[in-house]
């Protein structure tokens, strides 16, 4: 029998892939590579390349240990075709394999290179589905069929009843389905808050870590202090920390933001999942035998099931049942290009300096300063929805496009004319002030409307409504807000145009090629 070769991709780190089905340690090779086409489509953080690359080595190493053959590519190796294609093409060659098996991958633009490498390689390649999801595309899929917008607490509730996750006798457990209410509680001055666990490099991380320097230090990000764990062992132990430390008091102060303060209750576990260390149903398992175990607040519960079970799985049903036209949408007609200052952080306005600074330094922020703070910003600026998916997608650990795409094209940008959301998330500066300490000696005044001196998120989600008055009046979940907008006199209608105008035609873009 002639040798498969089998190819495992950045985020795959599962032993449990399907691509590793089967496997034949006696005759199959593992093919994984690290190669400049991943590294170069966007401008990855540093940390985030880092990551990837030491939890490939540490999981290339744990399969070697188990008997399994492996053919691990360095970015720095001689004769590295910078390409997973050519890689592929690469060790076919070598190892005289009959075919290829790898699971298919997460994002339309690999899966469409994937579908290539038959050809190029000259043997047959069986792409299998990535069953580490809780729904498959093709469940998703027939959920979609015929439903004008797909909204995702209905998918939620269908996912509960069909796993059976926090229901009894057919109905959800504590009698609602959805606890987002009491999950928006402002952190009290005091309360103390828990860090997520920090795993010191080993010398595979340092070495990983010396590369990244070399090769990628002049990009936007900060490597160190590194501290993500890289192995699913270490990924097992973070989750450990989340629900021993922070799980208890999630559900209150999810939405909250305080300065200083990285991550409230936050589980800092999404780069882990994403990648492979900790599989979906693991974490969801770990959440609810601690909620048995120690009676937790079910509204922390459920706000976290939700995030695993509904929104992750919700946005990758969009993705690749709207792919690859979807990536293009642009439904507000935005023409504005990204701010400078999202890849510099040096900004006036102290809630995007605070979550552009942790993306710096971290890779990572929560979900309400991606959707309430750096994206609420891009949409009331009108800025070009391809330029901020980028940024998205380069910035953070955790992104990868099938999860980045839908969130911030449509739940961020509305771009896609509320298909995926039912209403623009457009805020004014009084938002911010409800639900952090970003506001309090801000160089601008968040209790003003106009001027100079005001915060310009006020004036901007007042113009933000009023240029785009034709596509969202109808919307009824706006209709209290364009009936203010109608209240409002002609004089201060033409301040807010002004000082939207003043402001945003004082920012300066950002350039690809600067």
């Amino acid at each position: 029998m002639r040798r498969t070769l089998r190819v495992i991709l950045g985020d795959q780190l599962s032993r449990s892939l399907s691509g590793l089905r089967g496997l034949d340690r006696d005759r199959d090779v593992v093919l994984m590579a690290e190669v400049a086409a991943e590294t170069d489509y966007v401008p990855h953080h540093p940390k985030k390349i880092a990551f990837l690359f030491s939890a490939m080595r540490h999981f290339a190493a744990e399969l070697g240990a188990a008997g399994v053959e492996v053919d691990y590519v360095r970015l720095d190796d001689p004769g590295n075709s910078g390409s997973l294609r050519g890689e592929v093409v690469r060790a076919v060659a070598r190892y005289g394999a009959a075919r290829v098996v790898a699971t298919e991958p997460g994002e339309w633009r690999l899966l469409e290179d994937m579908r290539g490498w038959s050809a190029a390689a000259g043997v047959p390649v069986e792409i299998r589905d990535d069953d580490r999801f809780f729904c498959s595309r093709a469940e998703f899929a027939r959920w979609a069929d015929g439903r004008r917008q797909l909204r995702m607490e209905l998918f939620y509730r269908m996912m509960r009843q069909r796993t059976g996750l926090l229901m009894e006798d057919g109905k959800p457990v504590g009698g609602r389905w959805n606890y987002d209410v009491e999950n928006r509680k402002r952190l009290p001055a005091g309360v103390a808050t828990a860090e997520p666990l920090r795993v010191a490099p080993d010398a595979i991380t340092e070495e990983v870590l010396a590369l990244v320097a070399r090769r990628f230090g002049d990009r936007f990000g900060a490597l160190r202090p590194f501290w993500f764990a890289v192995t699913a062992e270490q990924a097992r132990a973070a989750l450990e920390h989340f629900v021993a430390h922070a799980l208890p008091s999630f559900g209150d102060y999810q939405d909250a933001m305080r300065e200083g303060d990285d991550w409230l209750f936050h589980s800092a576990l999404s780069q882990y999942i994403n990648a492979g260390l900790l599989l979906p149903r693991e974490v969801v398992g770990r959440v609810l035998a601690a909620w048995r175990e120690r009676d937790l607040p079910l509204n922390s519960i459920e706000g976290y099931i939700r995030q695993i079970i509904g929104w992750r799985e919700y946005v990758r049903g969009i993705y690749w049942l709207r792919m690859p036209e979807y990536a293009t949408l642009n439904g507000l007609g935005n023409t504005r290009p990204l701010p400078a200052f999202y890849w510099t952080g040096e900004t006036e306005l102290r809630c995007l300096r605070q979550a552009l600074d942790q993306t710096r330094r971290e890779a990572l922020s929560h979900h309400i300063q991606r959707l309430m703070v750096t994206g609420n910003f891009a949409l009331l600026a009108g800025v070009v929805p391809d330029q901020v998916c980028t940024w998205y997608l380069a910035v953070y650990a955790d992104a990868y496009e099938w999860v980045e795409l839908p969130n911030t094209l449509g739940m961020v940008m509305h771009a896609d004319g509320g298909y995926l959301g039912s209403k623009p998330y457009a805020a004014s500066g009084a938002y911010i002030n409800r639900m952090s300490d970003y506001c309090a000696g801000c160089r601008y005044d968040v209790a003003k409307k106009n001027g100079p001196d005001a915060c310009p998120l006020n004036y901007l989600y007042w113009n933000f409504l009023a240029e785009n008055e034709v596509k969202l009046r109808r919307n009824p979940r706006l209709a209290q807000m364009y009936v203010t907008l109608d209240r409002l006199g002609d004089e201060r209608r033409r301040a807010i145009r002004d000082d939207a105008r003043r402001f945003l035609d004082a920012l300066e873009p950002w350039r690809a090629d600067a």
